[in-house]
């Protein structure tokens, strides 16, 4: 068996031609191979070593069958996001339990900046996409419509009825939270929310949490202060202090609320990452945190005469189940 030399990248008609089988075969011995004898098969493996064919190409297969097999997870943020928040490891975690029992693939879209986000979204080899619309929501759908594929938004507190959506009533879950501190007894509340508006932090105004831009983090204070008001406590004084879910952000709060002459026995943290960090500082500290949720990110802790409270129990509306369906 002779050497073709070959002035251009080998074909499979190429090693077809040179193992003197016809294309078809050869086709199959790379993509049907249980069904080729070992000789012609061993034949047809040393012939395209000889030239150099090292296998048909995976994106002209893609565009013959005109699917991928592959689903996108789209955010706007950096791609360690999918693995250090705590609530996205629990989102993919459904995500990817779902496409193992349906056999599909998945690529994780992010995006640095917007010129990134842009051209990721636009030529990531997908079917569809799942949105974790958390921030930046009109941002990755109007791209997502650009692509004209399937997707669905996991928009915790996007209100868009154009689209397909997995979404969390914020307030009536906030709602669930308040309540059950309030059963155990707790009357000193504080609130460490999310954004209200980009990039901003501190005590947060009632004006800029009713104009908030992140619908999730006005609904859930909204639903809190609700609940709340029903137990005839003066929701008026309830502190809600902004953050970035960083400890940059949350520890000053948390300062300022341990500092006061009456601090708080019960905090509304509005997410996992929030109530970790306020965790380690108030154990840091010596506070002892008894009971905690960490779906709702409510936690409790021994109020003034140090007596222990009972454990809060876990949400029963999973965001594992949510990001599945």
């Amino acid at each position: 068996m002779g050497k073709l030399i070959l002035d251009k990248s080998p074909k499979l008609a190429d090693v077809a031609r040179a193992a003197g089988v016809s294309k078809g075969t050869a086709s199959n011995v790379f993509n049907r191979p249980e069904i080729v004898s070992k000789e012609v098969r061993e034949r047809v493996l040393a012939a395209a070593a000889s030239i150099g064919y090292s296998g048909p190409d995976p994106k002209g297969r893609l565009l013959s069958a005109g699917k991928v097999n592959a689903i996108g997870v789209a955010t706007v943020e950096p791609l360690g996001y999918f693995f250090t928040d705590p609530f996205a490891r629990v989102l993919m975690t459904g995500i990817t339990e779902a496409c193992d029992a349906n056999g599909t693939g998945i690529s994780l879209v992010s995006a640095a900046n917007e010129d990134e986000l842009i051209w990721n979204v636009r030529n990531a080899l997908v079917d569809g996409f799942i949105l974790f619309c958390l921030e930046g929501a009109e941002r990755l759908i109007d791209l997502s419509r650009e692509r004209q594929l399937p997707f669905v938004a996991l928009a915790f507190g996007h209100r868009d009825e154009t689209i397909s959506v997995v979404a969390v009533d914020n307030v009536a879950g906030a709602r669930v939270a308040a309540r059950h501190m309030a059963e155990l007894g707790h009357r000193d509340f504080a609130i460490l929310a999310m954004e209200f508006q980009e990039g901003g932090f501190g005590r947060a105004t009632a004006e800029r949490i009713s104009g908030s831009t992140f619908s999730a983090s006005g609904d859930r204070v909204k639903g809190y202060l609700d609940e709340l008001a029903g137990w005839n406590i003066d929701t008026s004084s309830i502190p809600v202090f902004e953050t970035l879910a960083d400890e940059a952000t949350v520890h000053p709060a948390l300062e300022e609320l341990f500092s006061s002459p009456t601090p708080p026995t019960a905090l509304l943290a509005q997410s996992d990452r929030i109530a970790f960090i306020a965790m380690d500082w108030l154990r840091a500290r010596g506070i002892s945190v008894p009971g905690r949720s960490l779906s709702s990110g409510s936690m409790a802790f021994p109020n003034a005469s140090g007596r222990p409270l009972p454990s809060l129990p876990s949400s029963s509306q999973s965001p594992k189940s949510a990001a599945a369906r």
